[in-house]
């Protein structure tokens, strides 16, 4: 019969930090090992791909001013809705609502 393993108590190696895209889970010790693989094989900074985060921009010249303003609870829960029903982001759906409310407008 085989060695039955003591259970080990959770530590701070246990911890979840994320999970990567490929579905790897990162824990305090995993993240550990790759900053040390890192820190002796540092990559070449000419090889790297810039990745942009966030939304892309609605101008033409990369710029997407902000509008923010507030809502009832009630105007809320029917916006998010109807945004799901229709499978759009409720940014989507104000931007929208808010093009039309302007040209009808003006």
């Amino acid at each position: 019969m085989g060695k039955v393993k003591k259970p080990r108590k959770k530590g701070k190696e246990d911890e979840v930090l994320g999970v990567t895209r490929s579905g790897t889970v990162i824990t305090e010790e995993l993240a550990e090992q790759w900053a040390g693989e890192i820190e002796k094989e540092p990559p070449d900074p000419a090889t790297l791909t810039r990745r942009y985060v966030g939304r892309p921009s609605l101008g033409a010249s990369g710029h997407s001013p902000r509008v923010s303003f507030r809502v009832s609870p009630e105007l809320h829960e029917a916006a998010w809705a109807r945004a799901d029903k229709e499978g759009r982001s409720l940014s989507d759906l104000a931007r929208e609502a808010f093009d039309r409310f302007m040209d009808t407008d003006s």
